[in-house]
């Protein structure tokens, strides 16, 4: 059975416990990948959308634990990057 993972309550002790643990000893299931956004938003946009679909798009925001606009940029860099 592996090891539960220790609570960590600073950077410090994260980086400390990374920098010592052999992290195939714990159970890692439980973890999930984030996404952090580090570019600075230069601009804003206006953009008109039906009521269904942006209740649609704020369900599947809720749903992905982020807000809604951050969702919609997510959306379009992904189709801008898949060539879309």
């Amino acid at each position: 059975m592996k090891k539960k993972l220790p609570e960590l309550n600073t950077d410090n002790e994260a980086e400390d416990f990374i920098d010592t643990a052999d992290l195939t000893e714990y159970d890692l299931s439980a973890l999930v990948p984030m996404q952090f956004e580090f570019q600075r938003k230069e601009r804003s946009i206006t953009l008109r959308l039906s009521d269904p679909l942006l209740e649609a798009i704020k369900q599947e925001a809720t749903r992905s634990n982020m807000p809604y606009q951050r969702f919609i940029r997510q959306a379009l860099e992904k189709a801008v990057h898949s060539g879309i």
